[in-house]
């Protein structure tokens, strides 16, 4: 059974990094076709994808925060971390790590099938 878990600070302050990591379980997540998304959800908003990394270590950041957005791996620890500079409260949201499957042998995506809990940040001085 795939679990990912994600952690981090749940308050950050204005202008500081924010950093999340999301641990995965079940699966190593250099599974070739494999791309972990993060995920993040803010007050009256839906849910928002802001970046990937997949399996071979590739990323994908939403040109509205590429400029401020990073995102890494450790497949010793089978994490990804989600680094985020410069926040804003207009970064506070629901942070979440989800994963999609891509085989190639049938040409089929597999969207979102395991999701973390979610992480609540909150941006305050």
């Amino acid at each position: 059974q795939v679990q990912l878990q994600e952690s981090g600070p749940g308050l950050v302050k204005p202008s500081q990094t924010l950093s999340l990591t999301c641990t995965v379980s079940g699966v190593s997540i250099t599974t070739n076709g494999h791309y972990w998304i993060w995920i993040r959800q803010s007050p009256g908003n839906g849910l928002e994808r802001i970046g990937f990394i997949d399996y071979s270590g590739s990323t994908w950041y939403s040109s509205s925060l590429k400029s401020r957005m990073s995102i890494s791996r450790d497949t010793s620890k089978n994490q990804l971390t989600l680094h985020l500079s410069s926040v804003t409260p207009d970064d506070a949201a629901v942070y979440y790590c989800s994963r999609q499957v891509y085989y190639s042998n049938i040409n089929e995506w597999i969207e979102f099938d395991f999701w973390g809990q979610g992480t609540q940040v909150t941006v305050s001085a």
